[in-house]
């Protein structure tokens, strides 16, 4: 399996001859760019053409974050698996109402049910969530009742917040309370830990379609406008309970992230250095971790569950299979 590298140092990325370096106040460390998917930048950097160069070829994506975390942008190169007739397919399924309605259908109902897997774990180790369990499948319920994608993402939007008033409970925890959900910037330190963790999600997924024909920048749930990519913001919503919601429980129960792990910026909070790389290390481990997959028989990585997803969606806009998202066993 091909790796992540994270870069939290100052300094150059440089290419020489046919592999590049970094180079910081610790010296130089040459990247085997063969083994290589993405590079996610969260230090000061200079980089020039001929490294963007050499990444391109080399069909590796830079991802970029701020000094406090937040995602900035991508370098995307240019699509090797370019498809016209994928492009075409996922546009018809965008401009046609029943089309794309029903593919945001199952993207709320299959983020529902992982949320619910979520809960259930907790339930029987005895925190009491049913109620929060209860309101949340009655809003399932109700998904085939929605007219339009506007009313799924309500739908949503308040199954999400009956889901995060169950942290609380989870994490009975006075450092990491949840409150009400804030962003930009977040209010607390358990809201910055689902930003922080959301972000990286939504790049790790960019990476993976990016190794598809689809094209990124037309998603179903999320409308496809001016913002730049909207496919990852789509998938995402199926992982986000199983990958990132599970790892920031864990992260919080075993005490391994701390309040001295938190900064204040601006008007919010946010993680500091040594929290975001302990993040950000955790993280890579939950997305290497395997599971048996039912279907295949095997054990996958999170990160290749994230990849059938993206096949699963491509068969169904060949109109092969449709679509069912991931659901998680446990």
């Amino acid at each position: 399996m091909k790796r992540t590298i994270y870069i939290f140092s100052d300094g150059e990325l440089r290419r020489k001859q046919n592999t590049i370096y970094f180079e910081g106040e610790k010296g130089r460390k040459y990247i085997p760019v063969e083994n290589i998917t993405e590079i996610m930048v969260f230090g000061e950097i200079t980089i020039n053409k001929r490294i963007l160069e050499f990444l391109s070829q080399n069909e590796i994506i830079l991802h970029f974050f701020n000094h406090y975390g937040y995602y900035t942008g991508s370098f995307y190169p240019r699509e090797h698996l370019n498809s016209g007739y994928m492009i075409l397919k996922q546009a018809e399924h965008y401009l046609d109402n029943e089309k794309r309605l029903l593919l945001a259908r199952l993207f709320v109902w299959g983020a529902i049910e992982n949320i619910k897997k979520v809960l259930n774990y907790y339930i029987n180790r005895g925190v009491e969530l049913n109620e929060i369990k209860e309101n949340i499948k009655n809003l399932q319920e109700t998904i085939g009742d929605c007219k339009n994608v506007e009313e799924l993402m309500a739908l949503e939007g308040n199954a999400r917040d009956y889901y995060y008033k169950g942290f609380d409970l989870i994490l009975n925890n006075p450092d990491f309370v949840f409150e009400s959900r804030t962003r930009r910037p977040p209010l607390n330190r358990l809201n910055a830990l689902i930003s922080f963790g959301n972000s990286l999600l939504y790049t790790v997924i960019l990476s993976e379609i990016y190794k598809t024909h689809l094209d990124p920048r037309i998603g179903f749930l999320h409308t496809t406008n001016f913002r730049r990519f909207s496919l990852n913001l789509d998938i995402a919503e199926i992982f986000k309970p199983i990958i990132v919601d599970r790892l920031i429980f864990t992260l919080i129960n075993k005490g391994m992230i701390k309040k001295t792990h938190f900064e204040k910026h601006l008007n919010g909070i946010v993680l500091n250095e040594k929290g975001r790389l302990l993040f950000v290390e955790e993280m890579d481990k939950r997305l290497k971790a395997t599971i048996k997959h039912q279907k295949l028989r095997r054990n996958v990585s999170y990160r290749h569950l994230i990849k059938l997803e993206l096949y699963k969606l491509e068969k169904h806009l060949m109109d092969e299979t449709c679509y069912q998202p991931f659901i998680a066993r446990w």
